[in-house]
């Protein structure tokens, strides 16, 4: 039986020369304690040695791929065919590859798996004319190689060129604007009205390159640099202008600030273009999260892409914010919700109160599309579109509808308001600059008069409707005792009609009687007689 054993100095054919101990397993790494042991149980056959790292790079690669190499072809058909024995293999997939190509019985079992790792324990031993140095050397260089290969680096993958091409913008920018605001100042000396007409700087630059001083704007043709409306408005503008006069070797100096403040607008939108080619090729999925600029001044503040895709969510949430972060926490504060981040277009179109949710909803999406692009094969940005794409359906979720509780009955809004930070915004109360009364003491008597005459007529509506509602109780009151009487004369009436009709039968019975009984009126007549006959 022949056995494939793969170095990274080169292929290593072995010829197993006792089979009778493979049997055994478990006891047999015991054969291969020494060399002299191990060269019992198993004999180099052929050495195929590689003449680089890059043929060992590439051989490996076809390894893992579980391809057969040109070279390694070449041995096999060489020696195993003419053997014609089988032929033993570390992984199953590249012996089934060469029993379909090469037409030879390759075995993989555990026996197997023992037997190279006692091959590797004894390696310096078993292939001669290899050094431990040199084998040792080819071992880390095939492990950089393979490993960069695997991360699949490139000339066209270089992160550094983004990283300078950022910081030029950077500066190029604040160059620019120190330049424009010198060159507004000094020609405002001479036209100021001008800086107030044209507001754009590269116009503004541009005008003034091509006219000059301000008397020849009248006869200047500026058609191709302002709308007519502008170009009357600045014409007129010069007839009047409250300038002063200058001499013309300070309108040459301010005319050659001109010229550099445009070559250098210009040079700026190209190396713009470079850097978006540049983002595109090396971090799509990023370019399409994030931006152009931003993705490349996260990967300018972390050093290269690769370190980048090293950091978490949260901290490429607030990177860049490092100093308010640390303020914070010495001071016992909220902490910064987003540094670099805050600038994509994403939380800028968002509302101030869900800016911090987007902002950790997006670094979560854009730390995944940093490690697609860093560590992975495809250069394609479907990911990052799709990512973008659902957190703008979230956004429009957040911005039109809010939060809504998950559990319960789903109808209540979240309380949410315990984890947002609600800071008490103070106002500058100017009442206590000064200690002068507010208005004169003849204004304030004047409002206080205002104030009495204001509570007396008020006080003399109130009496007036008192009095109007005492009346008309004692109205209600009046018709209430009229009617009472009313009816008590009534039943009175009735009464006495009652006692009359009673009266009449007893006087018809008894006529003789009705001297011993006297009436009411009878007794009082006769006391009256008595009393005056006394």
């Amino acid at each position: 039986m022949l056995v494939l054993f793969e170095t990274s100095v080169g292929y290593a054919i072995f010829k197993v020369l006792n089979e009778k101990k493979l049997q055994e397993v478990d006891s047999l790494w015991k054969e291969f304690e020494t060399p002299e042991k191990a060269n019992k149980i198993v004999k180099l056959k052929h050495f195929e040695k590689f003449q680089d790292t890059a043929e060992a790079l590439a051989a490996f690669t076809a390894l893992m791929e579980g391809k057969i190499n040109k070279q390694l072809k070449k041995v096999l058909k060489k020696i195993v065919k003419e053997a014609h024995e089988p032929l033993a293999v570390a992984d199953a997939k590249l012996g089934g590859v060469i029993k379909e190509k090469l037409n030879l019985s390759c075995i993989h079992s555990p026996v197997v798996n023992e037997l190279m790792r006692g091959i590797r324990s004894q390696m310096d031993g078993l292939i001669p004319g290899v050094e431990p140095r040199e084998m040792a050397a080819m071992c880390l260089g095939l492990a950089h190689s393979l490993s960069r290969y695997r991360l699949k680096f490139s000339a066209d993958k270089v992160d550094t060129m983004i990283v300078q091409a950022i910081s030029l913008l950077d500066d190029l920018d604040k160059e620019l604007n120190n330049y424009i605001m010198r060159c507004r100042e000094w020609y405002g000396w001479h036209f100021p009205e001008l800086g107030k007409i044209i507001s754009d700087n590269l116009t503004y630059c541009k005008c003034l390159q091509k006219v000059g001083d301000r008397r020849n704007y009248a006869s200047a043709q500026l058609s191709e640099l302002l709308p007519e409306e502008v170009e009357a408005e600045v014409k007129a503008a010069a007839e009047i202008s409250m300038g002063t006069e200058v001499s013309e070797e300070d309108i040459c100096n301010i005319l050659h600030l001109c010229t550099q403040v445009i070559e250098i607008s210009e040079y700026r939108t190209q190396l713009y273009e470079y850097l978006q080619n540049r983002m595109m090729a090396i971090a799509p999925n990023v370019t399409v999260m994030v931006g152009e600029l931003v993705g490349a001044r996260l990967i300018a503040h972390a050093g290269s892409l690769l370190n980048l895709a090293k950091h978490a969510a949260s901290t490429v949430q607030i990177l860049g914010a490092e100093k308010a972060l640390f303020r914070a926490l010495k001071s016992r504060r909220d902490t910064p919700k987003y540094g670099l981040i805050y600038h994509a277009s994403l939380v800028g179109q968002t509302s101030p109160k869900h800016k911090g949710k987007i902002s950790r909803m997006l670094a979560a999406k854009t730390v995944l599309a940093i490690r697609y692009d860093a560590f992975g094969e495809d250069s394609s940005s479907a990911m990052g579109v799709e990512n973008r794409a659902k957190l703008e359906a979230r956004l429009r979720a957040i911005e039109d509808r809010g939060i809504r509780k998950i559990s319960g009955t789903g109808k209540a809004l979240a309380k949410a308001e315990k984890y947002e930070h609600k800071s008490e915004v103070k106002t500058y109360d100017p009442s206590g600059d000064s200690t002068l009364p507010t208005c004169s003491k003849k204004r304030k008597i004047e409002q206080v008069d205002q104030e009495d005459e204001i509570i007396e007529k008020k006080a003399k509506k109130a009496k007036v409707k008192i009095k109007v509602e005492v009346e008309e109780q004692e109205e209600e009151e009046g018709v209430l005792v009229v009617e009472e009487q009313e009816t008590s004369v009534k039943k009175k009436k009735k009464k006495d009609k009652k006692k009359h009709i009673k009266e009449e039968p007893l006087s018809e019975e008894e006529p003789c009687t009705s001297t011993a009984v006297l009436s009411p009126e009878k007794k009082k007549k006769k006391k009256k007689k008595k009393g005056n006959e006394d």
